[in-house]
């Protein structure tokens, strides 16, 4: 025991030195830049020395270090810290990444972690827009905020933490808000990609339309707050995305005032709100009109609730997104399974026929299509609720739509969202002649499954 412990003892020891001469070797190496040192000397190599000089340049002296028409990888700390990223992209790609500028519009919860991750992988030029500052509130998401920081525009917190990280990256701040009169100040210089982290819809579809118009690569996020299952995010474009209020607003807007259909990639959560806006409250307590707090007009003043992971997994969803565009790297994203409406659309009026049938009237019905596209697809999974294993979700489920329809569970309350189950049409038949006592009794398991999947359903629509 002795031996093994002077043992660890000398290998703790070799550690310490290690480290320890690694940093003073960084601290005192002259750095280099394409055979430069950062004082622009020009350094000779053992052996024949060419006599054209490498051009080179000093690190500017306002705090961000860019250093202009020089390729980032041949400084030996920038490549050094880029070394992980170098192996997986290749070192062509992971130039490409360096030498792209990004705009990130929005440095909240969702964009101050897809800015981070964007600077720390090498982006060589960033610029960074937001009109607010950092709230206490904010901090239970925000990428890099600290108590210190509440008060400061968010856009001035996150270049002084970047700068601190990776400063050899070009990094403007604008603490500014995105509008017609701002447009061109925020995308001039022909970015190769904006990120759109904006929560506000008029901004939010200003911008998109305005990125359409100019040709420009944009990836928006839509809401993340009220969700908690990070599984459930995807990539696809805003034609494509679901059971998100904040996609449907945006398409049907962009559709309305500009005639833009679609071509606008989005990330977005298959997962319903948990939550809706809370009511506002003023000082006194009591609710008062929000509008009467805004800073901004059009701007929401009440809050959703958020569980800090989910925005800042958008953030990331985003970076990784863009780093692989930037990179050439093809990345085949999981599809998404929008079926044709008129599926839904057939079980609607399916519903509605059985309920005046049944009942002499469909006054009780009380879902729409899109939320028969919820109970159909995301609750059974386009199968009789009868089938105890979930299938994939695909076009494969409807092989059999003809033969599916929508019934009460319990007949006794209406046709809502938590009360509504796929059946077959004989099931359908026996299922109405049966009461649930009768099939608590019986079929106790089955029972319970359905019991569980309609809870799940009042409590995602708040019910």
């Amino acid at each position: 025991m002795e031996e093994r412990a002077k043992c660890l003892a000398l290998l703790g020891f070799g550690a310490l030195v290690g480290s320890v001469s690694t940093i003073l070797l960084l601290k005192f190496r002259p750095r280099t830049v394409n055979g430069c040192d950062e004082k622009g000397s020009e350094l000779h190599s053992i052996g024949p020395v060419s006599k054209t000089r490498t051009n080179c340049c000093a690190v500017s002296g306002n705090g961000n270090n860019k250093m202009a028409g020089v390729d980032l990888l041949s400084d030996e700390i920038v490549s050094e810290q880029l070394t992980r990223n170098i192996q997986f992209f290749g070192l062509e790609p992971q130039q490409k990444v360096t030498a792209s500028y990004v705009v990130v519009i929005g440095l909240g919860g969702v964009g101050s972690h897809a800015a981070s991750m964007l600077l720390r992988s090498g982006v060589g030029r960033l610029l960074l827009v937001d009109f607010d500052q950092v709230s206490v509130s904010s901090l239970n998401r925000h990428a890099v905020a600290t108590r210190a920081d509440v008060g400061i525009p968010k856009a001035q917190c996150l270049k002084e933490h970047f700068l601190s990280i990776f400063p050899e990256c070009h990094i403007d701040a604008k603490v500014l808000l995105y509008n017609e009169s701002s447009e061109e100040e925020i995308l001039a210089g022909h970015p190769d990609f904006v990120l759109d982290c904006i929560d506000n819809i008029d901004t939010k579809v200003a911008l998109l339309a305005a990125c359409v118009r100019r040709g420009l690569n944009v990836l928006s996020a839509t809401g993340a707050g009220a969700r908690a299952d990070p599984t459930r995010i995807r990539v696809a474009d805003l034609r494509q995305s679901t059971n998100d209020p904040l996609s449907r607003s945006v398409r049907h807007r962009l559709r309305r005032d500009y005639g833009i259909e679609g071509g606008v990639t989005v990330v977005f959560s298959l997962e319903k709100p948990k939550a809706k806006l809370l009511p506002f409250k003023g000082p006194s307590g009591e609710e008062e009109n929000p509008s009467d707090y805004q800073i901004l007009p059009g701007f929401r003043v009440r809050i959703i609730p958020v569980l800090g992971t989910i925005p800042a997994i958008f953030g990331q969803v985003m970076a990784s997104f863009v780093l692989t565009q930037l990179a050439g790297l093809q990345v085949q994203t999981e599809p998404i399974v929008n079926l044709d409406i008129d599926h839904y659309r057939m079980l609607h009026q399916r519903l509605i026929e059985h309920e005046e049938s049944l009942y002499g009237t469909a006054f009780h019905v009380q879902v729409d299509v899109e939320e028969v596209m919820y109970i159909a697809k995301e609750l059974w999974h386009g199968r009789s609720a009868r089938e105890p294993f979930a299938k994939d979700v695909g076009r494969g489920m409807w092989r059999s739509v003809n033969e599916l329809m929508l019934v009460r569970w319990d007949r006794e309350k209406p046709a809502s969202v938590s009360n509504l189950i796929l059946l077959k049409f004989k099931e359908a038949d026996e299922h109405e002649s049966t009461t649930l006592e009768d099939i608590k009794e019986r079929e106790a398991e089955f029972f319970d499954r359905v019991t569980s999947v309609l809870k799940r359903a009042e409590l995602e629509f708040g019910l």
